[in-house]
């Protein structure tokens, strides 16, 4: 596992979007996995910015989105269908037929889930899958206590997850229960991750993914077992660490 530690989120993103690029001039039709929330959007204005600039091609580019809530239309602004198009989609030329977000609103979820591994499967599998982590350790919305070879399905919220996003819905009533989320299992099975986590209230999260022991109460520890996970971390969010004290913020160090 290699981790990046910058001195502030402009520095991790602008990283953030090197990775990107080098992916997508590597393999033009690339799966890319996407993760919704504030951490990955300067990443996203980059991606804009590279393709507005003609460095970056879509086109052939296939998605997939981490995570959905349940029972919010794809027009609701919360939706992280509404996200993903207002904060990237639209803005580039991706194909939409090749974009895949989890549909909040279907009928038969477990179909639905099914579906989507399928989806995946026939994209070939993803060459590489953004990721965040949680204040309570959760990746995509696997909370604390999700199986570590989970598929994609429904998820109950956690009281810690649906208070931290309360304030995208103004009230904590407003914020919906359950989430249809890629299964840990799935994520894994990513070629490459490449997680970012930004501020101090990721620090005690990203301490226990990395130093840590693995464990199903905080999910993301299961990338210490990936064969090729790429961590960017801003100086805050790294600043529990105690492998890091004695390595400088900006320089790269591996963690095995």
């Amino acid at each position: 596992m290699l981790v990046e530690i910058f001195p502030n989120y402009e520095a991790l993103s602008n990283r953030a979007y090197e990775i990107v690029a080098t992916e997508l001039r590597r393999k033009p039709n690339c799966v890319l996995g996407f993760a919704t929330g504030s951490t990955p959007l300067g990443l996203y204005q980059r991606l804009v910015e590279g393709y507005q600039r003609g460095e970056l091609d879509f086109a052939k580019v296939v998605t997939f989105n981490l995570d959905e809530y349940v029972g919010l239309p794809p027009s609701h602004p919360q939706s992280y269908h509404y996200f993903m198009w207002e904060n990237l989609f639209k803005h580039i030329n991706i194909n939409p037929s090749n974009v895949h977000i989890p549909n909040g609103m279907v009928d038969d979820i477990e179909f639905h889930c099914e579906w989507y591994e399928e989806q995946i499967r026939r994209a070939g599998g993803i060459d590489l899958q953004i990721l965040g982590i949680g204040p309570n350790g959760h990746l995509a919305f696997n909370e604390p206590g999700s199986s570590l070879g989970s598929r994609t399905r429904i998820k109950t919220l956690s009281r810690a997850t649906i208070q931290a996003n309360a304030r995208f819905f103004g009230s904590l009533e407003a914020v919906p229960r359950y989430a249809i989320t890629m299964g840990i299992g799935t994520i894994m099975e990513a070629r490459k991750l490449l997680l970012l986590a930004s501020g101090k209230a990721k620090a005690r999260a990203v301490r226990a993914m990395l130093e840590g022991p693995i464990s199903a109460m905080v999910p993301a520890t299961i990338v210490q077992l990936h064969r090729f996970a790429h961590v960017l971390l801003d100086a805050e969010a790294a600043s529990e660490l105690e492998y890091s004290h004695h390595d400088g913020i900006s320089e790269p160090f591996d963690v095995h």
